[in-house]
C-alpha cells in the first residue's frame, strides 16, 4: 500500500463480491468446483492483509439467493466446501482474533452448513481484530422484504406508528443490523453490475470493477483498491471543495464507476 495512506484514510468496512471462480477453473479446463475451492483459499490472505490495513469489517458474497438456480451437482459441492472450510478455520480465526458473522437467511441452507456457521460465529464472538461476514444465501431484496414484514408487524400490534419508521430503524431492521455500511465495494471478475447485493446499504459506498477473476485476487490487489479508495472525494452527495474528478493510475486493473458530481 501506498505510504501516503492515511489510517484515516482507510476504508472502515469493505463488501467484495468475489466473482470469477468457475470461469477461473473452464479457462484451465477444469471443473467449476475446482474454482470454487481455489477462490476460498484466497479469502484468508486478504483477510489478513485487510486487518492489517486497518479494515473493521470485511463482507465476502459468498452465495447468493439466486445461486441456488445453480446445477445441483455445483450447489451441494458448495455447501460441502463452507462446511469443511469453516471446521478447518475455525481454530485459526478464534486464535487470529477474528469474528465471523453470518448474513442472510437461514431458511433452506442444510442442516450441516448451519451447524457449522452457528459453532463458528459462536466460537468467534470474542474476536476484536476483524468481522469477516460472510453473506451466506442472501439477497438485498428479500433482506429488506424480511425489514418491511419485521417493521409491518410491529405497526399491526400497536409497537410502532408509521411515522416512527426511518432511516435509521429500516438499517438497525436489516441483517447487517450491527455493522457499519460499506465504505468501498470491490467486485472481481470484470462484471460490472451489483447482483442484488447491499443494495440499502450501499448507497453511498465507493465501487471498484476488478478484471481480476477472484483465485487470483492478491493482497497486494486489495492494497491497490485501498490506495485508489484513499484518493477518491466523497461528498455524500454535497459538493467537494477542490475538484471531485477521480482518476484511475494508467495501467490499473480497476474500472471506475461513474456517478453525479
Amino acid at each position: 500500500m501506498n505510504t501516503a495512506v492515511t489510517a484515516s484514510e482507510v476504508p472502515q468496512h469493505i463488501a467484495i463480491i468475489m466473482d470469477g471462480n468457475g470461469r477461473w477453473a473452464q479457462s484451465r479446463g477444469l471443473p467449476r468446483v475446482v474454482g470454487h475451492r481455489a477462490g476460498a483459499g484466497a479469502i484468508r490472505p486478504v483477510l489478513e492483509r485487510a486487518e492489517q490495513l486497518g479494515v473493521k469489517v470485511l463482507t465476502l458474497y459468498s452465495f447468493s439467493s439466486e445461486n441456488w438456480n445453480r446445477p445441483t451437482a455445483e450447489v451441494d459441492a458448495l455447501m460441502a466446501l463452507c462446511c469443511e472450510k469453516l471446521a478447518q478455520e475455525r481454530a485459526g480465526l478464534i486464535e487470529s482474533g477474528i469474528r465471523l458473522r453470518r448474513i442472510g437467511s437461514r431458511a433452506g441452507l442444510p442442516a450441516e452448513v448451519l451447524r457449522e456457521l452457528d459453532l463458528t460465529e459462536a466460537a468467534t464472538a470474542g474476536g476484536t481484530k476483524i468481522t469477516l461476514a460472510l453473506a451466506l444465501n442472501y439477497g438485498s431484496r428479500g433482506e429488506i422484504v424480511d425489514a418491511v414484514r419485521t417493521l409491518s408487524a410491529r405497526v399491526a400490534v400497536g409497537e410502532l406508528t408509521p411515522s416512527q419508521i426511518t432511516e435509521e430503524l429500516i438499517s438497525k431492521t436489516l441483517y447487517t443490523s450491527d455493522l457499519p455500511d460499506p465504505d468501498l465495494l470491490i467486485r472481481t471478475g470484470g462484471q460490472m453490475r451489483l447482483s442484488n447485493y447491499l443494495l440499502w446499504q450501499l448507497s453511498y459506498s465507493e465501487i471498484l470493477f476488478s478484471n481480476t477473476l477472484w483465485p487470483d485476487f492478491l493482497p497486494e490487489d486489495l492494497c491497490a483498491a485501498v490506495d485508489e479508495f484513499a484518493h477518491r472525494k466523497r461528498t455524500f452527495g454535497g459538493i467537494a471543495t477542490e475538484t471531485s474528478a477521480q482518476s484511475i493510475p494508467v495501467g490499473s486493473h480497476y474500472v471506475e464507476q461513474g456517478g453525479l458530481s
